[in-house]
């Protein structure tokens, strides 16, 4: 199956988490209705300059996020550390993360959740 940019749903969270600004999701694939396997997401995350992601836990899952563009400051678990294009970052068994667009163009990242 195939899906051309600028056909995913795209969704908009104001203060995703506890964190501030609106981040914009484009879901690639649907869980459930599209990705059989485990995943409970699997999408572009767009923050703008200052917004971010409150520090979260990941129970019974990982979550992935791929820097595409940008810079950012993640916390990884108490850990704080500046990612740029090309970095990865992966959370999960109960370990918490948020991330920070820290630089002056919109953050892209790849999100990928699957549970276990």
């Amino acid at each position: 199956m195939i899906r051309k940019a600028g056909t995913y749903r795209t969704e908009l969270r104001e203060n995703m988490r506890g964190g501030s600004g609106t981040v914009k999701i484009e879901h690639f694939w649907e869980p459930g209705s599209e990705m059989r396997a485990h995943n409970r997401m699997a999408a572009r995350l767009t923050l703008p300059p200052g917004g971010s992601i409150g520090f979260h836990n990941h129970e019974n899952e990982d979550e992935i996020f791929v820097i595409v563009k940008g810079q950012a400051e993640a916390d990884d678990n108490g850990k704080i550390t500046l990612l740029s294009a090309g970095d990865t970052l992966l959370t999960g068994n109960g370990a918490g993360h948020s991330i920070r667009n820290v630089g002056k163009e919109d953050l892209e990242l790849v999100a990928l959740i699957s549970t276990y």
